[in-house]
């Protein structure tokens, strides 16, 4: 091990030498502040008999280089793929091919040169002037031990993207997908806004949030958890139909489908409900999927999904019923509610609700078994404290889940309009957050006073972008469609 640490550093010293002779004889490469790239590795492979025996100017980072004597093959990949280069000493000239022949693994250069085709039939450019447009003074890890450390690769993204080209794949559909959303949305006459990140109360969610302190005004404030609030704002402003694609902030842990930093898209429109937005739901997975495949039929994890709308639609306390037997519904007194939890074994503090009773079954027994996608309906009230009652049976709210191949996909609900309402439930969560609750609402008074204002009826929902990323990119973690994801930093203990 010692031997390679040894030879590897003297690799990195041997190409800081290489640079310091550029230097030397005035071809340094880091003065050079632009390049004229005519066309991509791409276009050129497909449309050769087009440009067959034309000049054009490539520019890209050398992967690999081969050859003998008077002839060298490299291969340049650019931000489209890679394309060969060919050169021969006596058309650049002696001087050029021996600089050339000096570059690493790494390096950036620009070419010019003739579209042509090898006899081995392979599309290439015949390289007439070579220039270096940046050293690489590091080595390309697939040249060395690979890159196969998990942790290494979410750290050092830029090279992961430069060794492994279907990780850059990936977040090519991501940009795609965000695309196709706006198309969606705008399409339906939405319009797309910005609220302030940073804001003197958090809202909007059930979340912990991360706290800074403003200087200049001396005071406390929050990342944001969610979007809701401010866009409900620009209802009452007289916005009929919004939507924000914005990163979000949450203190908390981190798995597979979770990061403390995270893209979520909420949307609201006026004179809705909470069936509206299932099928905008449908709507909007149905119509990606159609433009990256032409196809509502995917493969996520070896698991067939079809998204062809529409979805079924089931209670939440009847999804716990059928997967455990126990009809919460039909139970209104607590302690026979936990009873029947203590049965079924859920992890409680002891002073649950019936409906935290019923989610918490919900979360253990029914999460992990839902494959297709799923609408779950009708939340209990106490951990919906946003959403409107079902008028008939108050105990619920016309809220909803999607979920698809286990996963939670978003969060939707009639919103709840009436500020006397509103203000009681900010109360209820007010009192959970000074019992230690630390994912409890906020109070918020200025939030009550848009709804005094007038809110008129209206459906929100909530898709987290990076989940519906990893459905459509087959990715089983969140770090695999999140470009730079939270990593502890290296040197913490």
């Amino acid at each position: 091990m010692m031997n390679d640490e040894r030879n590897f550093n003297e690799m990195l010293l041997l190409r800081r030498n290489k640079l310091k002779e550029l230097r030397d004889l005035g071809k340094d490469p880091f003065k050079i502040e632009k390049y004229d790239v005519s066309h991509k590795s791409l276009y050129i492979i497909n449309n050769f008999d087009e440009l067959e025996g034309k000049q054009v100017s490539v520019a890209g980072r050398i992967m690999s280089k081969r050859g003998q004597g008077k002839v060298g093959f490299y291969d340049i990949q650019d931000s489209e793929g890679r394309i060969q280069l060919f050169v021969k000493m006596d058309i650049i000239g002696e001087e050029t091919y021996k600089l050339l022949k000096t570059y690493d693994i790494g390096d950036i250069v620009g070419i010019k040169g003739e579209v042509f085709k090898t006899k081995m039939g392979e599309i290439s450019i015949r390289g007439k002037e070579i220039t270096l447009l940046s050293k690489s003074l590091q080595i390309l890890p697939e040249k060395w031990h690979g890159l196969k450390d998990t942790d290494l690769r979410y750290r050092q993204r830029y090279v992961d993207l430069i060794v492994n080209p279907d990780v850059k794949k990936t977040f090519v559909i991501r940009s795609k997908i965000i695309k196709y959303i706006r198309e969606f949305l705008d399409n339906r006459d939405f319009i797309e806004v910005d609220t302030p990140v940073l804001s003197t109360l958090a809202g909007g969610a059930s979340a912990r949030p991360f706290i800074t302190h403003h200087n200049a005004l001396d005071i406390e404030m929050y990342l944001r958890i969610a979007l809701e609030l401010p866009l409900k704002r620009l209802i009452v402003g007289g916005f009929d139909r919004v939507y924000e694609m914005s990163r979000v902030f949450r203190n908390e842990g981190m798995d597979a489908t979770h990061n403390p930093e995270f893209t979520m898209l909420e949307l609201y429109q006026a004179y809705a409900d909470y069936e509206d937005m299932m099928e905008i739901v449908e709507g909007v997975y149905s119509y990606v999927s159609n433009k990256l495949s032409g196809s509502t039929k995917i493969t996520f994890q070896g698991e067939e999904i079809d998204l062809t709308p529409p979805w079924p639609r089931v209670r939440m306390v009847d999804a716990v019923t059928e997967h455990t037997g126990v009809n919460f519904d039909k139970i209104t007194d607590i302690e026979e509610a936990k009873k029947e939890a203590k049965k079924l074994k859920l992890d409680l503090k002891g002073n649950e609700s019936i409906g935290e009773i019923i989610a918490e079954a919900f979360d253990k027994y029914v999460e992990d078994r839902l494959i297709q996608p799923v609408f779950i309906t009708h939340h209990p009230v106490e951990i919906s404290p946003l959403a409107k009652k079902d008028p008939q049976d108050s105990r619920y709210t016309h809220r909803f889940e999607p979920f698809i191949c286990r996963n939670e996909a978003g969060n939707a609900f009639s919103e709840l309009n009436d500020p006397i309402d509103q203000k009681e439930r900010f109360m209820s969560q007010v009192k959970k957050r000074e019992a230690g609750d630390e994912e409890a609402h906020m109070m918020d008074y200025d939030f009550i006073n848009a709804l005094e204002v007038g809110l008129p009826p209206t459906g929100g929902l909530g898709i987290g972008i990076d989940r519906m990323v990893m459905l459509f990119t087959n990715q089983s973690s969140i770090r695999d469609v999140i470009l730079f994801p939270t990593m502890k930093p290296i040197d913490s203990k």
